[in-house]
C-alpha cells in the first residue's frame, strides 16, 4: 500500500505497481508522473465514480483494479488503453458496460457483484481467458461469446439466467465454470447431514481464510475437528450457501475432505460446516494463478514428484471427480491450488465455492463433464512436467500421462469421460506394480 504523500514527494518514481486506498473521490493527477513505468494500478476501496479521459497517458498500464468504488458505468476510457489486459471492478454499483469500455487486448475481466443486466455483444470479440460475472442481474449472455475460442474460466453464478447456453459446451478451451444460484440451476441432492449445535463446539485458532469463509481448528466432544464459517457475501465464484450445499451433497469419498455436520444455532445465524481436521503434513499442490499466468496455477520452482506419487495424485482426483459427476455435481474449480496432498501423494480435493448441480440424465450432462475433464487434463499436464525422470519406467510414465493429458484437452466431443480416465490410470498403476 502506498500513500499520496509518498507519491507527491516523488518517492515512488519508477515503480511498476501502485496501490492507493485513502478515500479518493477524484483521480490523483500525480499518478501521471509514473507514466513511464506504471503497469499495475490498484485504486480499490475508494470513493471514485469516474476515471479521467486522459488516463491513456498511462501508456504502459496493463492491469487496473477499481473494486469497491461506487462506479455506475464501466469507464469508457478503458477501451482506449492499448496495453490493458485486465480490469477488476468487483462490488461497485455498475449497471452499464458500454462496448467502448472494452480494451482491445482484454483477457481478464472481473465484474463480480454489480447490477449488470446486459453485456455488449462486442465482449466476445476480445481475447478473453477469464470472465467473472457472478452476482449480477444477467438474463442472457452475449451470443458473441460463442465465438470466444480463448475463454477458459467463466463465472456466471448468482444471476437471473433461465437456461445454460448449449454453445458453452462447444467452446474449445472452457474448463472452469460456475453456474449455481440461477433460475435454471438444479437443486442439491437431499443428502442427510447431521446437525451440530454451536454450543457443542469449542473454537480454536484460525487455520485459513478464503473468499467464502474462515476455517478454524475446533473440538467436538473431545475430538479435534475443523469448522468453516461462511461469510454470506457474494464471492467471485458465487454464493457461499451453494458451496455448503455442494460440500454436503458430495458425500463420502477417500479423496474428498469429509463433512461431519452442519453448524446450527450460531448466535449470529452464521452458516457453517464441521469438517475432518486434516493432518498438518498435507500441503497445497500449487498456488493460484498469478496476474500473468491468468488461468494456470503457480508451482514452487523446486516442486517435483516421483512417478508413483504423481500417479497417485492423478488417480485420486480422477476418482473424486468421477464420484462428483455421478452425483450431478460440477466442481467448477478443479485446480491444483484446491488440492491438498501428503508426502506419499494421497490427494484431497477441496473448495466447492464454484460447484453447481446438474441433471445427470439431462442433455447437458455429457458436455459439462467433458469440460471438467479439460481442467483435469491441465492438472495432469502439470504433474507430468514435474516428475523426476530417473529411469526408463519414469520416462514411460511421463509419456503415458502426457498422452492422456493431451486427449483430455482435445476437442470437446473427443475427450474421454472421467470413468475412462480413471480406468486408464488404473491400467498405468497396474503396469508399475509388475
Amino acid at each position: 500500500m502506498h500513500t499520496l504523500e509518498e507519491l507527491r514527494a516523488g518517492r515512488l518514481a519508477g515503480i511498476k505497481r501502485l496501490q492507493l486506498s485513502c478515500g479518493l473521490s477524484e483521480f490523483p493527477a500525480e499518478i501521471y508522473s509514473l507514466a513511464d513505468s506504471l503497469e499495475i494500478l490498484d485504486l480499490s476501496n475508494n470513493a471514485l465514480t469516474t476515471l479521467p479521459d486522459d488516463l491513456t497517458r498511462l501508456y504502459r498500464l496493463r492491469i487496473i483494479f477499481c473494486s469497491n468504488n461506487p462506479f455506475r458505468q464501466l469507464p469508457p476510457v478503458l477501451g482506449r488503453m492499448p496495453e490493458l489486459t485486465m480490469a477488476g471492478f468487483k462490488s461497485c454499483r455498475i449497471e452499464d458496460v458500454p462496448a467502448a469500455a472494452l480494451p482491445p487486448r482484454l483477457r481478464w475481466l472481473v465484474l463480480t457483484d454489480n447490477r449488470i443486466e446486459v453485456l455488449p455483444d462486442e465482449l466476445g470479440q476480445r481475447p478473453l481467458q477469464k470472465l467473472m460475472l457472478a452476482g449480477n442481474r444477467l438474463r442472457a449472455l452475449p451470443l458473441s461469446l460463442a465465438s470466444c475460442t480463448t475463454l477458459e474460466l467463466l463465472r456466471i453464478a448468482a444471476n437471473r439466467l433461465d437456461a445454460l447456453p448449449a454453445w458453452l459446451g462447444e467452446l474449445p478451451r472452457l474448463s472452469w465454470l460456475a453456474t449455481a444460484g440461477n433460475p435454471f440451476s438444479a437443486a442439491a441432492a437431499d443428502d442427510a447431514c447431521p446437525d451440530v449445535s454451536w454450543s457443542a463446539l469449542t473454537l480454536g485458532r484460525q487455520l485459513g481464510e478464503g473468499a467464502s469463509g474462515v476455517i478454524y481448528a475446533a473440538t467436538l466432544g473431545g475430538s479435534a475437528v475443523a469448522v468453516k464459517l461462511f461469510k454470506g457475501a457474494v464471492t467471485s465464484d458465487g454464493l457461499p450457501d451453494s458451496e455448503m450445499d455442494a460440500c454436503i451433497a458430495a458425500g463420502a469419498h477417500p479423496d474428498l475432505i469429509p463433512v461431519l455436520g452442519r453448524v446450527v444455532g450460531h448466535p449470529a445465524g452464521t452458516h457453517g460446516l464441521v469438517l475432518s481436521l486434516i493432518a498438518p503434513e498435507y500441503r497445497n499442490l500449487a498456488g493460484p494463478p498469478s496476474l500473468d499466468s491468468c488461468t494456470r496455477d503457480i508451482y514452487a520452482d523446486d516442486k517435483r514428484f516421483d512417478a508413483a506419487s504423481a500417479l497417485r495424485i492423478a488417480r485420486g482426483i480422477a476418482s473424486a471427480a468421477h464420484h462428483l459427476h455421478q452425483r450431478g455435481i460440477l466442481h467448477g474449480d478443479l485446480y491444483a491450488h484446491n488440492i491438498l496432498h501428503c508426502p506419499q501423494g494421497r490427494p484431497l480435493l477441496g473448495d466447492f465455492g464454484a460447484a453447481s448441480f446438474y441433471d445427470c440424465d439431462g442433455a447437458q450432462a455429457g458436455w459439462l463433464q467433458r469440460m471438467e475433464v479439460r481442467a483435469f487434463g491441465c492438472l495432469l499436464e502439470e504433474l507430468a512436467e514435474r516428475i523426476d525422470v530417473s529411469g526408463a519406467a519414469a520416462a514411460a510414465m511421463v509419456a503415458a500421462l502426457s498422452v492422456l493429458a493431451a486427449e483430455c484437452q482435445g476437442t470437446p466431443a473427443a475427450r474421454p469421460m472421467f470413468a475412462d480416465v480413471e480406468r486408464r490410470l488404473a491400467v498405468l498403476a497396474a503396469g508399475t506394480e509388475h
